[in-house]
């Protein structure tokens, strides 16, 4: 399985029963370190958009990046690139393949991305994937995904190339926390609060729409809200 996120708990879109000593070169690196990711631009490569199924989920910085940079809505992308799908008991949006050559909807006919410079943050990532434990995570090699014969050494920070890169890692982990405690609260849920806590989420995360400065600050204090809202229940 491609698009590794999360490997030591069964809560999301990237679930494994594997340990990572099986997937990956077994260490563990932090965004300063260097790591063999750099596959020199991709040049006449794009298996890694191909056939990923509903694999590529998204999180609001990714909607909140393509919204803007695309100037379109939620609404609007979820009738042509995105589609939702339920993840773990929620639900959440994710790339839609196009059912022409099962590839990203986002990928030219070139094979190059057309949405490179605002491309989600699972997108970033890859090769590389995510254990969360001790209350943060780490980034693990997925040595047998890349195809590339030819990937060089980088830096994970400037492979994953955003700006804000401690307020990045810090909605990383905030967004994941908040996902893995909805998905307990769901699970514990009746029917008609399961529909209740699926609505709010896409409502509050994905559905309204963010300000086109300071995406974080506006994040920070919607999931403080929701976890406030949520501690008093």
């Amino acid at each position: 399985m491609k698009w590794a996120d999360k490997t030591t708990e069964r809560l999301d879109e990237m679930q494994r029963e594997c340990s990572l000593e099986d997937i990956s070169d077994g260490k563990r690196y932090q965004g300063e370190d260097l790591a063999k990711v750099d596959c020199q631009d991709c040049v006449g490569c794009s298996d890694c958009c191909h056939d990923m199924g509903n694999t590529i989920i998204l999180d609001p910085r990714d909607i909140y990046e393509l919204t803007k940079g695309l100037q379109q809505t939620m609404e609007q992308l979820l009738t042509t690139t995105i589609e939702l799908n339920v993840v773990d008991g929620i639900i959440l949006p994710n790339l839609k393949m196009q059912k022409q050559g099962n590839q990203c909807a986002y990928l030219n006919e070139k094979g190059r991305c057309r949405i490179h410079d605002i491309r989600p943050g699972i997108c970033r990532l890859f090769p590389l994937g995510r254990v969360y434990e001790n209350g943060g995570f780490s980034y693990f090699l997925q040595d047998k995904e890349c195809k590339s014969n030819h990937r060089s050494k980088i830096r994970i920070r400037k492979w994953i190339n955003l700006p804000e890169w401690k307020t990045y890692e810090k909605f990383v982990l905030a967004w994941h926390d908040y996902v893995k405690a909805t998905i307990e609260r769901q699970r514990e849920a009746s029917e008609e609060e399961k529909k209740q806590i699926c609505v709010r989420l896409l409502t509050v995360f994905f559905l309204t729409p963010y300000q086109e400065q300071d995406f974080y600050a506006q994040f920070f204090q919607r999931i403080e809200k929701e976890n406030d809202l949520n501690n008093t229940m």
